[in-house]
């Protein structure tokens, strides 16, 4: 489509004018895409339902946490119910508050219809919710690009700027708590190897720097510092005798945002993680440790209803995966419990890891709330 011709023609321009900034930071990732070490030390983790359960079950959820006057609220927008078909797609809004511990609904996510894969992150006492996409009756799917501000102490959203394209099964960071950054994901017909950058401040978007690898949807990641890394999700194979393909993709990337241009994104290959690449990982960056924590996710990846779209039944990963930024090491993590798959992303929450739903074995859809810690 042309608007996709545009927004990556005007990428390139932008990206062409200057060179990036170089650090100490910078310099020592410049060694990653050469060499990565796979530390072979195991970390445990220890998976607790700690957390009151959801309301009800729901999988393929936008899950944020945001702090406002002192209080933590935990929030889950839209996804899909137990019976995984048109009729459980839909626009809830739960919202657990840390001063009672009870789950509450509010308002459904604005726009008439249910969605699944949006993404939501926090920039201060908002939370912000990105696209997703619709199902028809028959099947049909859409890309939404609606944009909303959700603020946990009146339960209201507000609409923002519209996505320019719309996309969902994106990943989304934050940087210097106004910068939002859609990476890659799914629009209409096909995935964009995009990055959409949302300002909070001026309501406005702007194009950032492209994915440098295939375009991918259900990939997972976070931001360290001004640090991306993302892995995995779903590509496209075409064919010359038959219909394209779904599938898993093993790439690994690395970017630098630039302090002085924040729209510039020096990207940098790095090597995958152990073992097979992953669809809907729970996943964030972690400051206190410098790492991005991967958890979960499934090696076969599916449809919205958990089968697969090899048309064999899909099962969660039992374990995480853990990247130390500065020495661009691998860490698997034994985590103990049953695996969770099909999410939308790994939260803090009352200094836990926590995940919101999804699937578990058998594609069955969960209420659980795991908060996840090191042991």
């Amino acid at each position: 489509m042309r608007v996709l011709e545009f927004g990556y023609d005007r990428i390139m321009t932008v990206t062409s004018r200057r060179p990036a900034t170089k650090g100490l930071v910078a310099i020592l990732l410049s060694l990653i895409a050469a060499i990565v070490v796979v530390d072979m030390a195991r970390v445990d983790m220890t998976r607790v339902e700690s957390l009151p359960p959801l309301p009800e079950p729901v999988t393929n959820n936008a899950v944020v946490s945001v702090t406002a006057q002192g209080r933590e609220f935990l929030i889950s927008f839209a996804g899909l119910g137990p019976e995984k078909d048109h009729d459980d797609v839909h626009a809830r809004t739960f919202v657990l508050d840390s001063d009672d511990a009870e789950w509450r609904e509010a308002a459904p996510v604005p726009g008439g219809v249910g969605r699944l894969a949006a993404t939501a992150v926090a920039v201060g006492e908002l939370a912000y919710v990105f696209g997703g996409y619709t199902v028809a009756e028959d099947g049909t799917e859409a890309s939404t690009r609606w944009v909303h501000a959700f603020d946990p102490l009146s339960g209201e959203f507000t609409e923002r700027a519209s996505m320019p394209v719309p996309v969902d099964d994106a990943i989304a960071v934050v940087y210097q708590d106004r910068y939002i950054y859609l990476i890659s994901g799914w629009h209409d017909f096909g995935n964009v190897n995009l990055v959409q950058q949302y300002d909070v401040m001026t309501d406005t978007w702007s194009q950032a720097t492209p994915t440098p690898g295939r375009a991918v949807f259900g990939h997972a990641g976070g931001i360290v510092a001004n640090t991306v890394v993302y892995c995995d999700g779903v590509a496209i194979e075409p064919h010359e005798d038959r219909q394209r393909d779904f599938v898993a993709s093993p790439e690994c990337f690395l970017g630098i945002i630039d302090e002085g241009e924040s729209r510039r994104i020096d990207w940098r290959a790095i090597k995958p993680h152990p073992g097979k690449p992953r669809y809907r990982m729970a996943a964030a960056g972690s400051i206190e440790d410098g790492a991005v924590i991967f958890i979960g996710g499934s090696e076969n990846p599916y449809n919205y209803d958990g089968m697969g779209y090899n048309g064999a039944a899909s099962s969660p990963a039992e374990d995480a995966l853990l990247f130390q930024v500065e020495t661009g090491s691998w860490q698997q993590i034994d985590v103990s419990g049953s695996g969770t798959m099909d999410h939308r992303g790994l939260v803090m929450f009352e200094g836990g890891w926590v995940t919101v739903g999804g699937m578990v074995d058998d594609q069955q859809v969960t209420d659980d709330v795991n908060t996840y810690a090191f042991d």
